[in-house]
């Protein structure tokens, strides 16, 4: 099934689609272990700073390779490609979706960019995301709200032709100084008038109560990348500090578990069951 389909399905479904940044073999690990064990679907997403870190080639195999291995139904997709090259190099490399935030530049020209990515990825069959409002990146105030309108939303997305929209309703990117309040309002107004997919970025630190209402108005795809991190390195840091193993094939096995704990209960969230 391609990503859209499922991404289409579940939106009809009111349930969420989680889609999780990977850093290495074991935090992909952690992630496969828990959508493996409650047989769930998953986006495991790619930054540029991953694949600098990675190796393009080498971290889309290990995602294809760690997809079967462990029998799960999943795509693999950029996440916030910061250009028409960047995108065109994943699609190259066979991502099933590809990212392009232009959401910093003015509207016509986040406009302009998506229309090209669209255009590329649409050859490949591949499926493209586009961000619209302000969702404060790493180190970027969240004072600052630009929230989307509804009526940008659905200019955007007719003029693009872009298959999903991460929209900006009160989320940001990393840790939160205090918790979020997310505009149901907003995102119902948006839902009502556009046909692309929504997606909510920024969802570490988002409680289980507001993850859920997003996803019954209207949210299917949901972004987890800061907790995965978070949690992993926190693992390996508590483990060090108690221990002089140098074997990191027995250390770091703890901390995998730790990102599988974390992912199935995030994956739980987005059955969305009552």
């Amino acid at each position: 099934m391609k990503i859209k389909d499922q991404l289409r399905e579940f939106t009809t479904q009111k349930r969420g689609l989680l889609a999780t940044n990977f850093y290495n073999l074991e935090t992909l690990q952690g992630v496969l272990k828990a959508a493996s064990a409650l047989n769930e679907p998953i986006i495991l997403q790619l930054t540029q700073s991953s694949i600098d870190y990675m190796g393009l080639n080498t971290a889309v195999a290990m995602g294809r390779a760690a997809l079967e291995q462990y029998g799960v139904k999943g795509w693999i997709h950029l996440d916030h490609g910061g250009s028409v090259d960047l995108a065109q190099a994943c699609l190259d490399a066979g991502f099933d979706s590809v990212m392009i935030d232009g959401s910093e530049l003015p509207f016509e020209e986040n406009v302009k960019i998506t229309q090209e990515v669209v255009k590329r990825a649409h050859k490949y069959g591949a499926h493209v995301e586009a961000e619209l409002g302000y969702v404060a990146k790493l180190g970027q105030s969240h004072e600052h709200q630009g929230f989307t309108t509804a009526e940008e939303a659905s200019t955007f997305v007719e003029q693009t032709g872009v298959d999903a929209l991460a929209i900006s309703i009160g989320t940001a990117h990393g840790f939160y100084k205090e918790e979020p309040k997310l505009q149901f309002d907003l995102l119902t107004e948006i839902a009502a008038v556009t046909p692309a997919t929504l997606v909510l970025h920024g969802s570490s630190g988002v409680p289980e109560a507001q993850l859920r209402e997003a996803i019954s108005k209207g949210i299917c795809k949901v972004n987890l990348a800061t907790e995965i991190k978070n949690i992993f390195m926190k693992t390996l840091q508590q483990l060090l500090k108690e221990n002089e193993e140098i074997d990191l094939r027995k250390v770091f096995p703890k901390a995998t578990e730790s990102v599988t704990s974390l992912v199935t209960k995030k994956l739980e969230i987005m059955k969305n069951e009552q």
